[in-house]
């Protein structure tokens, strides 16, 4: 079993990732975590970078406040367990479920832990697992070893759009447009795909749409690069025979493109927002009423998603080896972050190695 290091009073110790301000990390030693009742603590192999943790680097993330560990893409082995515990031993390898949620509230009572009101996302609200070791409920675990840890520590970003297709309702009969090809987007569309919708991608990046296309094995994409409005209609609609789609889900983070997205919108469809921005999202009553609109939010994962991927790359419907597209060390992440999550990196998924 590893201890860690012993710091100057005699406790163990461990390397963590510290957020301590917009544009500063730094690299720290901190108190390992005791394991407490009911928790397993696990030993961090790998963590996946997501959008949530550029927002947090540049300043414009809601509902955050530093310093801050970030983190909660996480795959790892479990150190430590309770004796008895049902369905968990010591050094079964584990994705983590990252939303602390308390059980008692009117979500959590309605079976929707995911909108807690009292919400704890690691590396959000709560420090997270850029550091060795973290401690964390085992009803939050999610046994994978029949994965390999990359395919782990890819789980939760996945489950975002898992969720919100299920959310949705959509099925085989449904036209979906998937607004934003980034990681979430793309879980967006694998699992649309996977309920049989025909499915097209919209991005301004033409690369990213190749890769939409090749990856979630899309039935059509959409440039909306330098495009007027009436251009982007008209691609939209002669992918799906001359109407509009009967889903939209907008994964951009973008208020601009979550403000225009009802447009795309069939009579009678519905809207899915995935991305969160801080500001306010706005569009025509007339517009939205015309249609009789369903808008939904969709706001992170259920264990049920987890099982849902887990199953999915289990029988081999999900390429991991493609999505993640970037490798960092642990050690050299604070000196790196900017550069390897900057957009001239090209970056899917970005994950970072702790051994």
């Amino acid at each position: 079993m590893r201890t860690g290091r012993v710091g100057v009073e005699g406790s163990p110790v461990m390397k963590a990732i510290s957020c301590i301000k917009p544009f500063e990390f730094q690299l720290v030693d901190i108190e390992k975590p005791a394991k407490r009742a009911g928790e397993a603590l696990i030993h961090v192999r790998r963590v996946g970078v997501c959008g949530t943790d550029i927002h947090a680097f540049h300043g414009n993330q809601p509902y955050f406040t530093y310093p801050r560990i970030l983190g909660h893409e996480i795959a790892g082995v479990i150190e430590e367990l309770d004796d008895g515990v049902d369905g968990f031993f010591v050094g079964d390898q584990v994705a983590v479920v990252p939303y602390m949620h308390c059980g008692k509230c009117i979500a959590c009572r309605n079976g929707k832990p995911n909108c807690c009101t009292d919400m704890r996302v690691l590396g959000v609200h709560i420090d997270g697992a850029m550091a060795e070791w973290i401690s964390v409920p085992v009803t939050h675990l999610v046994k994978t070893n029949d994965l390999t840890l990359d395919q782990s520590a890819i789980i939760e970003p996945l489950s975002i759009g898992a969720h919100a297709v299920r959310r949705s309702g959509i099925t085989k009969n449904d036209s979906v447009l998937v607004i934003g090809g980034g990681p979430i987007g793309l879980g967006v569309m694998a699992f649309a795909k996977r309920k049989g919708a025909n499915v097209v991608a919209m991005d301004t990046n033409v690369e990213r749409l190749e890769f939409c296309r090749t990856w979630a094995h899309i039935n059509a994409s959409v440039s909306a690069f330098d495009q007027p409005m009436e251009a982007i209609t008209a691609q939209i609609t002669a992918n799906f025979g001359g109407e509009y789609p009967t889903a939209v889900f907008d994964a951009t983070g973008s208020v601009g493109s979550m403000n225009s997205a009802l447009q795309y919108v069939a009579h009678g469809g519905k809207l899915i927002f995935v991305g969160l921005v801080k500001e306010n999202v706005t569009f025509p009553d007339p517009e939205f009423h015309k249609r009789e609109t369903t808008l939904l939010s969709s706001r992170n994962a259920t264990r049920e998603d987890f099982q849902e991927v887990h199953k999915a790359m289990v029988e081999g419907f999900i390429d991991d080896t493609k999505y993640i597209t970037n490798r960092i060390a642990f050690a050299d992440l604070a000196d790196e972050f900017e550069r390897i999550t900057s957009p001239e990196a090209k970056a899917i998924k970005v994950i970072v190695d702790l051994i």
